[in-house]
């Protein structure tokens, strides 16, 4: 039998800190990391032992940041993880140091990125940017390019979110979308689409959905290319919306109906009129 008053070694007080924090919900993590800080009661091991939970978690959700001197937004993602802190932002050409506590950017510099895919990468960001702004007006979109001989790899990556702590809902939109070929032929290229939303008014309800997609592409030259990975990306996630949609809709008249008790347990529809008579009866006889 287990002995429930042993103490919790420090190891184990981290691991499970650092398993709240990697899944705190879309534009919680400032609240779970506080919740976190007073049940743990100890900052130096917080910090010190799931700081990397910190980096994982910024990384896994996209998180948006800005640089000084940058037009557009940039990710913070695995993609760009330069080590040590840093990040690299391929479409201004800069890496910058992250406070992954304070979602912040400082210390931007001038960085080189991978010249041998740079053509493909940077037609792919054009029309990527227009699919952006078609689709996600708030969202933000990056394409990274690596090179590994003669393959090419082209990673496209999307983030958008609607946090509203004032109506207790928060939600996110990521995807990733990768294709590697070495020269003109067919490819293959595959994307994973990602969901989460959290509603906690009086309860705490979250939808986490995701799909992955695998398709053949023609790669040709660079604007041919991205025009191509860009019809396969919006037709993936238009099907993948609708889905979305559709299945709210049906849940919201199946599984979420059988969780309400249609009646109570005489069988028989309360006369909430009737009750609030016979309350303010009873408190007439006090």
């Amino acid at each position: 039998m287990a002995d429930y008053d042993a103490p919790v070694g420090d190891k184990e007080k981290v691991r499970i800190a650092s398993n709240f924090i990697l899944h705190a919900p879309p534009g919680e993590f400032n609240e779970v990391f506080n919740d976190v800080r007073i049940i743990l009661n100890n900052d130096k091991l917080l910090k010190s032992g799931a700081s990397e939970s910190f980096a994982k978690h910024n990384m896994e959700q996209f998180v948006p940041c800005k640089l000084d001197g940058s037009a557009q937004s940039t990710l913070v993602t695995e993609h760009g993880d330069l080590g040590k802190g840093r990040y690299f932002d391929p479409s201004s050409k800069k890496s910058f140091a992250f406070d992954h506590l304070r979602k912040e950017a400082s210390d931007v510099r001038s960085a080189s990125g991978d010249d041998k895919c740079e053509s493909y990468r940077a037609a792919l960001a054009e029309a990527w940017q227009g699919y952006v702004q078609d689709h996600f007006p708030d969202g933000t979109g990056i394409v990274y390019g690596k090179s590994s001989g003669s393959q090419k790899t082209l990673i496209a990556c999307i983030e958008d979110h609607k946090f509203r702590p004032n109506n207790f809902c928060n939600g996110r939109w990521r995807t990733e979308w990768t294709v590697s070929f070495s020269g003109p032929g067919t490819a293959e290229i595959k994307g994973v689409m990602r969901v989460q939303v959290h509603y906690y008014e009086d309860g705490n309800v979250q939808l986490v959905s995701s799909k992955e997609v695998k398709e053949s592409i023609s790669i040709g030259d660079e604007a041919a290319t991205a025009k191509a990975v860009v019809r396969i990306v919006s037709k993936a996630e238009t099907e993948y919306q609708a889905g979305i949609g559709t299945n709210y809709t049906t849940m919201s008249t199946t599984s979420f109906k059988a969780l309400r008790r249609a009646l109570p347990v005489t069988r028989t529809k309360l006369d909430w009129n009737k009750i609030a008579s016979y309350q303010v009866a009873r408190d007439l006889k006090k």
